[in-house]
């Protein structure tokens, strides 16, 4: 039997494993690095998460994966050097994050990779009959095994569009799994560029779990105070607030069929982009200045996440649990909280996980689950409970 192949049937016969995840979303602004013990799998699995590090990414980094970014056209030429590039940056920053927590490359057992989104294509939007839903991440596995020497997982949503899903939100599993209550009825929040919630039922089961994007998070944001304040956030909501809410504009911002879908649906940059803002603020016909659509922009964010809370089908009290950049911005909050006041909104260290590494430690359980197995989990009625990541090996 090949070293790596008795490696891995070791790693997931082991009663506890140290897995890396990794997390790169649509904000560009670096890679989220999770160090997490992880025991037992299923509903009995338990996470210790570490370490944590956000490592930012340079500007020309990100400027060459912005070359080709949610765009419908592109370099064909630059997709094809980005895919191993990431891989090879993401690498290097392991291996310094591990090097800073005096942790040896050989101690960990598996690096769980989510990639880098570069375009998101769910078949509602694309409308082309031939095609299925489709997602592309970059960063590639093997690179990453070779250059670390430690077992990769990545490309998990390949998976989940393979078993009739459109590859997002993935929350839902990891959601379930370390916070589903027999009590308490939760949503759990995250607020990253695009916004989504998975929802779970006190006392119900996988199948009962119902998870979806909501609508933009903080691109629109972000994009915005990018282009007419050249910040790369806007930081505490100093701008935001100094504007109004502008009801003309944030009728033309809500006025899309996706607001109007019921069910669990997708969405990203793709659509919510700076063409969205001009093209709303085009239909108002009035000047309206940067301060006041910023601050519009946030209403915008919180009245698709509302909307997703309102259509939830909850017997009893929901209590609130946020993480993403969007926990930390206190407009987004206040506004969240004026809309529900019935509900509390609270971040996720309340349920012992930093809100910031969340996505990344999400992924690390998708990589144990794939591993170590969930046979009570499997032949979910909503989608197949399917091991998601291609494996790479680093030999």
């Amino acid at each position: 039997m090949k070293r790596s192949i008795a490696k891995l049937y070791e790693i997931s016969r082991k009663k506890s494993r140290l897995i890396v995840g990794l997390m790169s979303g649509t904000s560009l602004d670096g890679l989220d690095i999770a160090l997490c013990r992880v025991e037992g799998h299923g509903q009995k699995t338990e996470v210790e998460l570490l370490q944590f590090v956000t490592v930012p990414y340079s500007d020309g980094f990100r400027n060459s994966i912005s070359e080709v970014f949610a765009k419908e056209t592109g370099s064909i030429a630059q997709l094809c050097l980005l895919n191993p590039h990431i891989a090879e940056v993401h690498a290097a920053m392991i291996l310094q994050a591990l090097k800073n927590w005096a942790v040896q490359p050989e101690e960990v057992d598996l690096v769980a990779s989510h990639g880098q989104t570069i375009y998101h294509a769910p078949k509602r939007y694309h409308e082309r009959d031939e095609y299925s839903n489709a997602t592309l991440q970059l960063g590639d596995g093997d690179h990453l095994a070779v250059k670390t020497g430690i077992i990769t997982l990545s490309d998990f949503r390949q998976k989940h569009i393979a078993a009739g899903g459109e590859g997002a939100p993935l929350a839902a599993y990891g959601d379930y799994l370390l916070f589903s209550d027999v009590e308490e009825s939760r949503v759990l929040l995250n607020i990253g560029g695009i916004a989504n919630l998975t929802f779970l039922q006190a006392g119900a089961g996988f199948n009962e779990a119902f998870c979806t994007d909501t609508g933009p998070g903080n691109t629109l944001m972000d994009a915005y105070v990018k282009k007419h304040f050249d910040l790369p956030f806007d930081r505490d909501a100093k701008i935001a607030r100094q504007g109004q809410r502008n009801e003309k504009l944030l009728k033309a911002l809500l006025d899309h069929p996706f607001f109007k879908e019921e069910g669990s649906r997708t969405t990203g940059p793709e659509l919510f982009n700076e063409h969205y803002i001009d093209h709303a603020q085009q239909r108002c016909a009035e000047v309206i200045s940067p301060e006041d659509v910023l601050h519009t922009l946030a209403h915008f964010t919180v009245a698709g996440i509302v909307k997703c809370i309102r259509g939830l089908d909850c017997r009893g009290k929901i209590s609130g649990f946020v993480s993403g950049g969007g926990a930390s911005n206190p407009l987004l909050m206040e506004l969240l909280r004026e809309a529900c006041p019935e509900m509390e909104f609270v971040d996720t260290s309340v349920l012992g996980l930093d809100p910031d590494a969340k996505e990344a430690v999400l992924f690390a359980i998708l990589a144990n689950e794939t591993l170590a197995g969930s046979p009570e989990l499997e032949g979910s009625s909503a989608y197949p409970w399917v091991s998601m990541g291609k494996i790479s090996l680093p030999e």
